[in-house]
């Protein structure tokens, strides 16, 4: 019998000494509050264990009500207003005792958080565009594969912005050297994948040419699938033996990117719980001045 130090409170699900299927959705949703129902239609529809929201385009305090603490879910929202920002949600009934949330000293921007969940670590990432800044989109790449490196058992989801092979840009959007497809990018993803980590979209699809994710918001290029293949999920070459599936919902919600869900057996989740957070603070009513009339 594992034997666990004493005083600590560990955490595991209903089904531990068995095996648990995992299933793991990641979604770039452009913008929260734009996206807000949709998410719990997501939500209600496959009751994901796992869920990674990508360019999230809002702080907590300005997340919808509803889903800034997600019933069911453990929530940590990673963002600030109008950019970037990502969150990662994990259901209590698999995940019992409340998971440690976290950043990589790489994290910049609001672009990724992780749940450490014993030697199990699941991130949730939004890689830079790199059209602003094509450096600083270089040393986040650079910061991930360093991050790969150093993790055993390792899911990471989200918007990572680079194309991985030709192929997964559509023929009518195909540029030479454009960002997103540049040799350093794909460089950079190789590199990442060769610690160990397989792509499960190519994995469960090698022969498919339109796995795509992104499509930009015109000429009907999302219901025509012309796009780009930019959302992953990537796992440890353990966990992805054990994969079951990995697919995406191009016909889903408005955004301009499809949400994209695996399913993985691991072992039933085994960990310390995370003490409870600090209370959020309240902010004082602010009353009018003397003789200002109230605006409503």
């Amino acid at each position: 019998m594992a034997q666990f130090p004493p005083g600590r409170a560990f955490r595991f699900s209903p089904a531990y000494k068995g095996i648990v299927p995992l299933k793991i959705a990641t979604w770039n949703v452009n913008g929260i509050r734009a996206r807000a129902l949709e998410v719990e239609r997501w939500i209600e529809r496959e009751q994901p264990d796992v869920l990674c929201l990508q360019e999230i385009k809002a702080s907590p305090e300005h997340v919808p009500a509803p889903l800034c603490d997600m019933a069911g879910y453990w929530c940590f929202w990673h963002g600030h207003k109008g950019y970037s920002g990502v969150s990662l949600h994990l259901r209590k009934a698999t995940f019992t005792g409340r998971p440690a949330f976290t950043h990589p000293a790489f994290d910049n921007e609001t672009r990724i958080v992780e749940a450490r969940l014993g030697d199990l670590t699941i991130a949730s990432v939004y890689v830079p565009n790199g059209g602003k800044d094509f450096d600083a989109k270089l040393r986040f790449l650079e910061g991930l594969e360093k991050y790969a490196a150093q993790e055993k058992r390792l899911v990471i989801c989200g918007d990572l912005n680079v194309a991985r092979e030709e192929r997964d840009v559509h023929p009518k959007l195909r540029k030479q050297d454009q960002i997103g497809t540049t040799p350093v990018e794909r460089q950079w993803f190789a590199r990442m994948l060769g610690h160990g980590l397989v792509d499960l979209g190519r994995k469960f699809a090698p022969d498919d040419d339109r796995l795509f994710t992104w499509w930009a918001p015109w000429r009907n290029q999302k219901e025509r699938n012309i796009g780009w293949r930019i959302d992953y999920v990537l796992a440890s070459e353990a966990l992805a033996a054990n994969a079951l599936s990995c697919a995406g919902f191009r016909e889903f919600g408005t955004s301009d990117h499809g949400p994209l869900q695996a399913v993985i057996e691991v072992p039933a989740p085994l960990y310390e719980a995370a003490p409870e957070p600090a209370p959020r603070p309240v902010e004082p009513e602010k009353l009018p001045e003397p003789g200002q009339i109230p605006l409503l």
